[in-house]
């Protein structure tokens, strides 16, 4: 992935609480010139994989709108399962350039 600079958050910061600290982490992205982020599943807010919060709706659009890719990665089976809506979006996700779900960042690479 020699074209793609990769701006990783760092788990021990802490869980992502609100769209605050995802703009902060989107800076971070810009500052070290990155063009993904890769987030661990289990740093996203609460209501994340809850469609009807909105949360993941208005964090996509932060990564969409500031033209950085949002990887999260992990096993997010456990939401999917019990939510068609979700396993949807996530399967549309990952056939655009953007957003993507992925088991872990050897995958994000293989996709560049």
């Amino acid at each position: 992935m020699p074209d793609h600079r990769i701006h990783r958050y760092d788990p021990q910061d802490g869980p992502l609480r609100e769209v605050r600290d995802v703009l902060d982490l989107i800076g971070e992205a810009w500052s070290s010139s990155a063009t993904w982020v890769v987030v661990p599943a289990d740093s996203l807010p609460d209501g994340f994989f809850t469609l009807s919060t909105g949360v993941a709706g208005e964090i996509a659009q932060k990564f969409v709108n500031y033209g950085v890719g949002l990887a999260i990665v992990g096993d997010i089976a456990r939401h999917t399962e019990v939510s068609s809506a979700l396993a949807a979006w996530v399967l549309e996700c990952n056939r655009g350039r953007h957003i993507a779900f992925l088991r872990d960042e050897a995958e994000l690479a293989a996709r560049h």
